[in-house]
């Protein structure tokens, strides 16, 4: 269990708003130094470098003039310094037009790595002359966390090579509304304009699967979540992004393995992970703490304690959940299945867990009449006796608003999501929230599904963009992208790096209880497993369950429905040939 509190953690790195101001102060310290110590001004590389990364930062495109307007130097000055400057490879010159004729300039990796290292030095010897808190970070010169912070995002030497706009389709969530924000940072970085649209969860799908018919792809990139991943391979949909087995593909290690996993066939990945989000319980720790009550790992307590916090004539309800009718209950039904031990599907078995990559025709075969998946739906017809009357119309932003507004004791909620209530001061839930894994049944480990979202390329891109936008899809997904999402409102992440980052961890615990729920293994995929037609299988699901939740069917005739509609589809798609006698 975990538990966020308002406390911060000390500032141990440096993120791109912090060298930022950073910047600010260093000139007013030249310009102090200049009036009280009656010196001469900087070298003039310093201010040539000072406002080209203080442009680069705040997203405005700098020239050869601009640039001297703003530095301060002569003309011939200024542009001998620029010269001598891009020589050296401390700025990139890009081409602007095709022509070459204009320019734009930019900050090198090379530049930005070394202010950002000056900044915490500076900082850090400041705090061990003065007494302040970040001195206990550095020791005789060296930062002990060095090796993890990362530097903001660079500018690319030349611009993207692709005609026209990068077009981005995403899904309109913190992280990917983050995206939106830093458009101009993005068409800084690749040199190009770029186009976003964001769209509803079940929308984007729909939307991805029309653009698939088209005889030329609307979208260079395209959002998939995790479990549409088979899908949107098996039919062709996407193309390869990385080989595995390449020498320059070592980066991708870094990203969490659940999360890899839903890209990758054989050594070749057909996306890049650019969020993981597992689904956790999240929990009012000062309402427990108040009753002196422990936060629940087994469902049978997550019942008495839903129970015991349930009290609607007071304004609080137990627990909050993915009820509305569709994809939130049927997504809510395979993930309480999981906590019960069973796959909704006859995967194999490895441990306490189940396998959902190369299946023989038998292990498509839906397993819905079981005894557990009967007490995976009495247990949701139980819990709905302590939840808000209007559980059965929410889904992922009802049921975290719910929470948010201090409605509910507890919830299962994504972390993308989180920020509703993680940032916001005047939510109840802020500074007082705790987390865990979903509780199981007995003799079950706790396991937080895995939610999230890869970046894809359609495979009727034309052919001429596909080279660059491999290159766009890994920067999108980089480690310096990453963080700068977080910078900007996000609270995920799919890179160990970057939860490892103390600037990204700072104030930000959520971060870094994920991370270390993947080093555990606690993230699994398997609840919804890695096949083409478990949108379709959700959607049966939602409908049935949700008819029992209504009181409309038993929960066995709910669950009979739901394995004749659900064996109708697989034996249409061939998956196998017939019903077995029991059904199953």
């Amino acid at each position: 269990m975990e538990h966020l509190n308002s406390g911060r953690m000390p500032l141990d790195g440096f993120s791109g708003y912090e060298l930022d101001r950073f910047l600010d102060f260093f000139g007013s310290l030249g310009a102090e130094t200049e009036r009280c110590l009656k010196l001469g001004p900087a070298p003039r590389e310093v201010e040539v470098m000072v406002q080209l990364l203080r442009s680069h930062l705040r997203g405005r495109l700098e020239t050869p003039s601009s640039l001297i307007a703003k530095s301060g130097l002569s003309r011939g000055t200024g542009h001998r310094t620029i010269k001598a400057m891009i020589a050296s490879g401390l700025i990139y010159q890009r081409a602007r037009t095709k022509s070459g004729r204009t320019f734009s300039l930019h900050p090198s990796p090379e530049l930005i790595d070394m202010w950002h290292d000056f900044a915490r030095r500076v900082i850090a010897l400041t705090g061990a002359s003065i007494g302040t808190a970040v001195a206990g970070s550095y020791f005789f010169g060296a930062s002990y966390l060095s090796g993890s912070l990362i530097p903001p995002l660079p500018a690319r030497a030349e611009k993207l090579a692709l005609t026209g706009s990068l077009r981005i389709l995403l899904h309109a969530d913190p992280t990917f509304l983050a995206m939106q924000r830093l458009k101009r940072q993005f068409e800084m970085h690749f040199g190009v304009p770029t186009e976003v649209r964001a769209v509803s969860l079940d929308r984007l799908h729909d939307e991805i699967l029309d653009n698939s018919s088209r005889r030329s792809s609307r979208f260079d990139v395209v959002t998939s979540d995790t479990c549409w991943m088979a899908e949107l391979i098996e039919k062709g949909h996407v193309l390869p992004v990385e080989d595995m087995s390449s020498p320059s593909s070592q980066d991708v290690l870094d990203f969490h393995p659940e999360a890899l996993n839903t890209v990758r066939r054989g050594s070749t990945l057909f996306g890049l992970p650019v969020q993981t989000t597992p689904e956790l319980l999240i929990y009012r720790q000062d309402i427990l703490d108040e009753q002196g009550l422990s936060p629940p790992s087994t469902l049978d307590e997550l019942m008495a304690l839903a129970g015991r916090m349930h009290n609607p004539e007071r304004g609080l309800n137990g627990i909050c959940w993915n009820g509305a009718r569709g994809t939130p209950v049927g997504t809510t039904f395979l993930m309480l299945l999981a906590d019960f031990g069973q796959s909704a599907l006859n995967l194999p078995r490895d441990g306490h867990r189940f396998r959902d990559a190369d299946l023989a025709p038998d292990n498509y075969r839906p397993r819905l009449l079981t005894d557990t998946a009967l007490k995976a739906a009495e247990f949701l017809v139980e819990l709905l006796d302590h939840s808000p009357d209007n559980v059965l119309q929410m889904s992922w932003y009802e049921r975290a608003k719910c929470y948010a507004e201090g409605h509910a004791a507890m919830a299962y909620c994504y972390t993308q999501i989180m920020p509703m209530f993680l940032n916001d001061p005047a939510s109840p839930a802020y500074g007082r929230t705790g987390f865990a894994p979903h509780p199981s049944a007995r003799g079950n480990p706790q396991i937080a599904p895995l939610g999230g979202w890869n970046l894809c390329i359609p495979s009727n891109v034309t052919p001429s963009r596909v080279a660059p936008l491999r290159e766009a899809v890994r920067t999108l997904t980089s480690a310096a992208a990453t963080k700068l999402y977080i910078e900007n409102g996000s609270t995920v992440s799919s890179r160990f790096s970057v939860c490892n980052d103390p600037s990204v961890a700072s104030g930000r615990p959520i971060i870094p209880i994920v991370d270390r729920m993947a080093r555990r293994g606690q993230i699994q995929a398997w609840p919804r497993p890695a096949v083409s037609e478990l949108s379709e299988i959700v959607r049966i699901l939602g409908e049935e369950i949700h008819a029992m939740l209504l009181r409309n069917k038993r929960p066995q005739a709910a669950l009979q429905d739901a394995q004749a509609r659900c064996d109708k589809l697989m034996i249409g798609n061939g998956r196998y040939s017939s019903i077995q006698p029991d059904g199953s």
